[in-house]
């Protein structure tokens, strides 16, 4: 297989930012799919970081496997199923530059919101169930597209001020969860081939260590400034995405 220097000068961060996000700094990993696209097709890049995402929640449910709420992943995950499914219907239905549109949109937005939260501004208190039922849906929509998923859920759960661990773990969960739920989505689209599974292999090391320092820097550092980086990028990569697609 020959991906070259620029898709792994790309993936190595890219799997990085997916190992600290599952070990705790929720959101980073949001800028992962937008990294690998810029080398590979978009739905190759979730194809390839699917395994590395089992894996690693493997570690950060286990880290935090003490620490969940239950009500919360009773609302999102069976939207998250349905979520998943028209995630599918798009991924089969829709060009490769629809999809690479869609990855810098939920890239850009997801950006700007996070910049917003950081400056301080304050969302709405915690709405009813049925609201987390409809951002479970939406979440696993953007996860199956874009292993983006975390805006919507957070959108949701955040107002609700879980204790930090607690918050931690359930995201943890929530999203294990839904990683082995697009298992058979990808493999109805044919992305499991040979050379996608090596490049998941070649990146696993860097996969496991990276999430658990995430596990052990996010009871140590407040990471605020480096969030705020992170965002500027995405919105930057979701911006050059966009111009792609249009292109």
């Amino acid at each position: 297989m020959n991906e070259g220097l620029t898709f792994f000068a790309l993936a190595v961060p890219a799997v990085i930012l997916l190992g600290l996000a599952k070990g705790g700094f929720a959101g980073m990993g949001a800028l992962s799919m937008p990294l690998l696209a810029l080398a590979i097709s978009p739905v190759r890049a979730a194809a390839i970081l699917l395994p590395i995402l089992i894996v690693q929640d493997i570690v950060g449910v286990w880290a935090f496997r003490r620490d969940w709420d239950g009500y919360v992943l009773g609302w999102t995950l069976p939207g998250a199923v349905i979520g998943i499914a028209l995630g599918y219907l798009l991924a089969a239905r829709v060009s490769a530059d629809a999809v690479l549109g869609a990855v810098g949109a939920i890239s850009l937005i997801f950006g700007g919101y996070r910049l917003w939260r950081e400056r301080g501004a304050s969302i709405a208190t915690a709405a009813p169930g049925w609201v987390g039922g409809l951002c479970g849906i939406a979440s696993g929509f953007t996860s199956q597209i874009a292993h983006a998923g975390q805006p919507p859920f957070q959108l949701w759960v955040l107002p609700r001020r879980l204790p930090r661990d607690v918050l931690v773990g359930t995201t943890a969960i929530f999203f294990a969860a839904v990683n082995w739920i697009k298992v058979p989505a990808y493999w109805a689209l044919g992305q499991f081939s040979r050379d996608t599974l090596i490049a998941a292999a070649a990146l696993m090391p860097v996969a496991i260590a990276s999430t658990f320092a995430g596990v052990w820097m996010v009871r140590r550092i407040a990471p605020e400034r480096f969030y705020s980086a992170i965002y500027v990028l995405m919105m930057l990569v979701g911006v050059k995405l966009i111009w792609d697609a249009v292109t």
